[in-house]
């Protein structure tokens, strides 16, 4: 019983603060709209030192501008990680309920498949 409480939870869509979060970050971070949006921040910081040249608060080779995107992969990755973990248990649970419902499905075609046998018998005893 225990499992299938584990089960409805993961399936059904009943998480922590903190796994909806995960996958509502995994979810925004591997779109379109981040990726535009991130190039957009890059090349703007960019051509603000490189036209700044004198008094850029962040002058080339970019060490700030390195520093940032350092972090937001430190804090990214983890994150990321820990939804495609939850995904991943839900994808092993989904698997295990297939294989049960193809199992018992197996059985019951094995069970008409004995009975078509036997009406079979019985027909050609006539």
């Amino acid at each position: 019983m225990e499992k299938e409480g584990l089960f409805n939870h993961i399936i059904r869509g009943q998480r922590t603060f903190g796994e909806r979060a995960a996958d509502g970050l995994a979810s925004y971070a591997g779109s379109w709209t981040f990726i535009l949006g991130f190039v957009v921040i890059l090349i703007l910081w960019i051509m603000a030192n490189v036209y700044m040249w004198v008094n850029a608060w962040d002058p080339y080779p970019f060490i700030l501008l390195n520093l940032v995107l350092s972090c937001v992969a430190a804090l990214q990755a983890p994150i990321i990680l820990m939804s495609q973990n939850r995904q991943a248990q839900k994808d092993r649970l989904k698997s295990g309920y297939d294989y049960r419902v193809n199992v018992k499905a197996e059985r019951e075609i094995e069970n008409i498949l004995e009975k078509l046998d036997s009406i079979e018998k019985a027909i050609k005893k006539k």
